[in-house]
């Protein structure tokens, strides 16, 4: 069972280790509350919670009536392995190696945010003390602490590193609200989490160095300046470990490894994720009502008849100017196109609507930048559990208790549905996406204040950190590189800044998807993250013992 320990505790226990503890302790006046110790060993170790390649790979998850906190890591860890990489022979490597070890989980909350957010430090004991190396790892997308586990712990936990992952600011520790109502972190905090995605990287660095400090494995303190400090993500915590590699004055981190970043440039012709993301969830599905795209991956009829409905109303609103459904779905298409999306990504369009991913994006990040709260959504949208016709229910004590290991930080997750009131007519989506849409594109209070929370998270395409490297995949149909990684390159360069930039032919953004029979002929990204990254933890020796795939 996890030992909650007191910083004080913390302290003098670290000094009765093998080795005495340092002569000074790394400062933490961000931390909230406890550290929570535990000890991980072959049946619940650190890298696969014990389940091994095998075990990650088995439906359903490992679960019981009433979950243990050791049961409810287990489900944690399953999730974000599967949620990120794909787990096929084909991708990865024979075997995932047990790495014991200890974890240290604690709450910290950055000064003047409203929440406080989740850390966790893996320390194997197999940890190189004599070349110590620590990995900064943000979830990707909005998920739990673990929503990086698949990019960061293959590479450096079997190589000695330690890892601090960071939930910046969102997560899965959704919560019960009045009758039927649930608390989303990224949505409802307050805090606009991703205005402060760079502090929260480099906070977790600290807190890997204190904790480092804590167990107590040599006398002289865990410092920048001995100690190999990279940071790695992918998509929002690939945008992560960009930003703060722009506001590392104190040199922290050594090297940077992105991978499909959601960064927002912060220059004139650039666009705004919440921008190509509303114009996507409008126009995309007329796209598909074109006959060129009855085979694209996760195409039904379902979805082209949709399609044709909302050709059709997009011509009533003005919104197209063409007069027959061919020609309308001509004209999303080259408004598409127009607007910077590449015909690979727009192959993919079926994807995201088929999974809800522009209206959940939307909603979500409509109501973090604009700071909104539990019921104040400026276009009515709420989430909640739901009952087998879709209306609001309460959620039962051990759906609450799973959310946070099972959910993907933004609904539909874990159970947790989109309330959308204004779900009506025959494209019951499109009032709300078109309310949506236009806190982008008119004026009025709302609109001012998501619009205002936006430019609070634009970059500046100065990163300090003297090694970055950005991988995207070619055919990312979630976070384009034409609106992403390429533009930031390309000012990092003009800024004379060396920028490692590479993209992946034939990948795309979701490698979980690449085992679905649709996705045939798409390459996975993943690989290539852990090879950048390997090659990071140590440039001046090659590794030798490093996880790589098949």
């Amino acid at each position: 069972m996890p030992r909650v320990l007191l910083l004080s505790a913390l302290v003098a226990l670290s000094g009765c280790a093998a080795s005495p503890r340092p002569a000074t302790v790394n400062p933490l006046p961000e931390l909230e509350g406890a550290v929570i110790e535990s000890r991980h060993d072959a049946d619940d170790d650190l890298l696969s919670a014990g389940l091994g390649l095998e075990g990650l790979r088995q439906l359903p998850p490992p679960s019981s009536a009433n979950p243990t906190d050791r049961e409810l890591r287990r489900r944690a860890i399953w999730h974000s392995w599967r949620g990120i990489g794909d787990l096929r022979e084909t991708t990865m490597p024979e075997a995932l190696p047990i790495v014991p070890g200890r974890e240290f989980s604690a709450q910290l909350r950055l000064a003047g945010d409203n929440r406080a957010h989740q850390v966790v430090a893996q320390i194997p004991d197999a940890f190189d003390v004599e070349r110590p190396c620590l990995l900064v790892a943000p979830a990707s997308g909005s998920r739990g602490v673990y929503g990086a586990i698949a990019v960061a712990a293959p590479v450096g936990l079997p190589r000695g590193c330690a890892i601090a992952y960071t939930d910046k600011g969102a997560g899965t520790r959704f919560e019960a609200t009045g009758a039927t109502g649930v608390y989303v972190p990224h949505a409802h905090s307050n805090d606009n989490p991703e205005a402060r995605w760079g502090e929260h990287v480099l906070l977790a660095a600290r807190f890997g160095l204190a904790m480092l400090d804590r167990a107590g494995l040599r006398r002289q303190p865990f410092t920048p300046a001995n100690t190999r400090i990279v940071a790695v993500g992918l998509s929002n915590g690939g945008g992560a470990v960009l930003h703060a590699a722009e506001i590392d004055s104190r040199g922290i981190l050594d090297a940077v490894v992105a991978a499909a970043p959601n960064i927002q440039p912060g220059w004139t012709g650039a666009r705004a994720l919440y921008d190509y993301t509303t114009e996507a969830a409008l126009y995309q599905p007329c796209l598909l009502a074109q006959p060129a795209w009855i085979d694209a991956p996760f195409m039904t009829a379902e979805l082209r008849q949709q399609g044709q409905r909302r050709c059709s109303l997009l011509r009533s609103a003005g919104l197209l100017d063409a007069n027959t459904g061919a020609g309308q779905s001509r004209e999303a298409h080259e408004r598409l196109r127009a607007s910077g999306w590449s015909e690979g990504a727009l192959r993919l369009a079926a994807q995201n609507i088929a999974f809800d991913l522009w209206r959940a994006v939307a909603v979500t990040y409509a109501s973090a930048y604009g700071r909104y709260g539990v019921d104040a959504h400026p276009c009515g949208f709420s989430f909640a559990a739901v009952d087998a016709q879709g209306r609001p229910r309460p959620a039962t004590p051990l759906e609450q208790q799973l959310w946070r290991s099972e959910g993907g930080g933004i609904p539909p997750t874990a159970g947790v549905a989109i309330i959308d009131p204004n779900f009506s007519g025959d494209d019951a989506a499109l009032p709300g996406i078109s309310c949506l849409r236009r806190l982008w594109t008119e004026q009025g209070p709302d609109a001012e204040r998501v619009r205002a929370g936006i430019e609070a998270v634009r970059a500046t395409g100065r990163p300090r950190t003297a090694s970055v490297t950005i991988l995207h995949g070619a055919d990312d149909a979630l976070i384009p590189p034409a609106f992403t990684s390429r533009p930031y390159v390309d000012a990092a360069r003009a800024h004379g800044i060396a920028i490692d930039y590479r993209e992946v032919e034939r990948a795309q953004h979701f490698d979980a998807f690449l085992p679905f029979p649709a996705m045939t002929g798409y390459a996975p990204l993943l690989p290539d993250v852990w090879r950048a990254l390997d090659g990071q933890i140590d440039p001046a020796q090659p590794p030798t013992g490093s996880l790589r795939p098949r």
